[in-house]
């Protein structure tokens, strides 16, 4: 590659940005469309909210139905007969609670500057979480972390031989403020009453939920379950890669984090108490933290697959007891995270490991994101610019860092390509059939001129950790949820160009052109390094797999992030850029090989390896001669 076409690429990557950077919608362009998101968003939630008030007063006419059929058709002559008998029934149903299955249903909203909550006093349940920032991507709706008749919520527990729930209560509700409500489940004496308190945070993510017994020392808090039984939604545009990150992730007070199956069924007994459960989709989480954990008597969660379900993506389950201890007070109280997998966020909850919901990956590859790639990335984003641009950045910075190790990768491969007179000499000499002696030689070759075979091995290991945790660190930024850039309208998810009226098996129906641009510059890249590499001897298939590679990852990568394939064509095209500009002004191959041939006329002490090869030559030698 000459200078004129490094000038080319260059003149065009900023042509490019150009145009990204001044066709941004300005300030008060974005104002107008928050405004409008949020005038739509308020609509929907008095849709949802409407749609569970029809729903939850059907149920409750449903029971009340019940207990009037349930009575003698002779007592039900007139209205207070049948008024007795349906009270009668509730008594019995429900003992001293039964004032609580009587009344309508109410929606209160409750909301602080990043949520929205609608609580029916029904049941006591908030039946739709709104996250106010947020969107789904297909219709640009709303996002609703739980909505009406989604699953299951409730507090379950027993009174004498009764087993009761508060799904079937009727609460009172009594507004604290706009961020807070208490609601109360009236019993047959005043003193005594079960109430339900939900708050949130002044400027947070989380929800504080408290239940109550007032007065009512004969039921054992230590037996009441809090059931949550929720749906996710398929939020995103690739409803197969957001499945494939949904499960229901937990930690024990004192042990690390752990998680259900990804891609099956599947559930588990806590065996120990429970700092916090989490139902994780693919952006966002409903999490329940109890600081001194969950009680570990009978309490399950489980993940549940709809590989059907267009409109879903998982079912989640969580069954937990408190632990509390009785009293004429009782009081179970946890927090509720509703919020996003972002990382920053869910490290300063201060929360243990709560920011291990995102997998940065294991081991180096998570400590490069959290100490390398997050900082670097955030400290970007400070500038409000482009993602794109951001992206292009961190390339260019991050491969800087790593400017000397390709140095040193590259005058390893040019030193190894001056010895190629030698080393075609020493092939010459010695046949197929003298392996041994051939490969001796070329080691002594190598030591006499100072180099080392694996010297451009160690500066590639020390690359594939960056490299990985880039794979890990794309797919995970909500950052890049819904942010457009050149032709991709969603750099958290796929680009396509085009759409296939078939699918290609492995690959998909569209065609990605990120990914396109990723895997020519890699095989362009894979040219311009053949040249720099030495001819590998006995090795013939090494350059099919070299350029098999880049087709490889166009099937792979295909579904993959866009911003993820941008990164990597980047890194590409500014790897080429550092070969070129390193070979031609930089590393001399002629010095380098006048450097070596002076290095072969000074003696060397043979290395422990190469002893211990002609350690194991002389013995296959002798084992040779005895067969003879």
């Amino acid at each position: 590659m000459d200078r004129n076409s490094i000038i080319g690429i260059i003149l065009i990557v900023a042509i490019l940005f150009g145009y990204q950077y001044f066709t941004m919608p300005s300030a008060a362009e974005r104002a107008v469309a928050q405004h409008q998101q949020d005038s739509i968003a308020e609509l929907a939630i008095q849709v949802q909210a409407r749609h569970a008030d029809s729903a939850l007063a059907q149920q409750h006419k449903q029971v009340l139905d019940s207990a009037a059929l349930s009575a003698p058709a002779d007592t039900l002559n007139t209205q207070a007969t049948k008024d007795s008998a349906v009270a009668s029934h509730l008594a019995s149903r429900f003992g001293i609670f039964s004032p609580a299955a009587a009344g309508e249903n109410q929606v209160i909203t409750i909301a602080n500057k990043n949520i929205q909550v609608a609580i029916n006093s029904f049941g006591a349940r908030p039946n739709v979480i709104r996250l106010r920032d947020y969107k789904t991507y297909h219709g640009r709706q709303p996002l609703l972390l739980a909505v009406p008749d989604s699953g299951a919520y409730e507090f379950n527990f027993f009174l004498g031989n009764l087993k009761l729930s508060t799904k079937d209560f009727n609460f009172t509700p009594q507004r604290i403020d706009s961020t807070g409500v208490r609601l109360t489940a009236p019993t047959t004496d005043p003193a005594k009453y079960l109430a339900i308190t939900y708050k949130l945070d002044s400027g947070s993510w989380f929800m504080d939920v408290s239940a109550e017994l007032v007065g009512l020392p004969e039921i054992d808090p230590r037996n009441v379950m809090f059931h949550w039984n929720l749906t996710g939604f398929h939020n995103e545009k690739h409803l197969p890669t957001e499945d494939g990150k949904c499960t229901v992730y937990y930690k024990y007070l004192n042990d690390d984090r752990n998680y259900l199956s990804e891609s099956k069924d599947d559930e588990k007994t806590l065996e120990a108490k429970t700092n916090w459960v989490a139902f994780k989709q693919d952006f966002f989480t409903v999490a329940l933290v109890k600081a001194d954990g969950f009680a570990s008597n009978g309490s399950s969660i489980s993940i549940t697959t709809l590989p059907d379900d267009t409109l879903y993506t998982k079912r989640y389950d969580a069954k937990l007891f408190f632990g509390t201890e009785p009293g004429d007070h009782a009081t179970m109280a946890m927090r509720m995270y509703l919020g996003p997998n972002q990382y920053n966020t869910l490290r300063q909850t201060e929360i243990p490991d709560f920011m291990r919901i995102i997998d940065l990956g294991w081991g180096v590859f998570g400590w490069m994101n959290r100490f390398l790639v997050i900082p670097i990335f955030n400290f970007l984003n400070q500038f409000n610019l482009s993602y794109g641009i951001i992206i292009l950045v961190l390339t260019v910075v991050i491969k800087m860092l790593l400017l000397p190790i390709a140095y040193r990768n590259q005058k390893s491969s040019i030193r190894m390509r001056a010895l190629k007179p030698e080393i075609t000499a020493i092939t010459a000499k010695y046949g197929p059939e003298d392996a041994m002696k051939k490969q001796q030689a070329t080691m002594d070759l190598y030591r006499k001129a100072g180099v080392s075979p694996v010297a451009g091995c160690v500066p590639m290991l020390l690359q594939m950790p960056v490299l990985y945790a880039m794979f890990r660190f794309f797919p995970s930024s909500i950052e890049l949820r819904q942010q457009p850039f050149l032709w991709a309208d969603d750099l958290s998810s796929y680009d396509s160009i085009m759409q296939l009226p078939f699918t290609i098996p492995a690959y998909g129906s569209h065609v990605s052109l990120f990914t396109l641009l990723m895997a020519a510059s890699t095989i362009i890249y894979t040219l311009v390094n053949s040249k720099q590499m030495p001819q590998q001897q006995g090795m013939p298939n090494m350059k099919v797999m070299m350029y098999l590679f880049p087709v490889m990852m166009l099937f792979f990568m295909n579904s993959l992030p866009a911003g993820l394939s941008y990164y990597y064509f980047l890194a590409n095209i500014i790897s080429i850029l550092q070969m070129t500009v390193i070979t031609k002004w930089f590393l001399d191959e002629d010095k380098l090989r006048l450097q070596l041939l002076d290095n072969m006329k000074k003696p060397r002490k043979k290395s422990k390896w190469q002893q211990r090869m002609e350690e194991i030559q002389k013995q296959q030698q002798g084992s040779a001669k005895k067969r003879r």
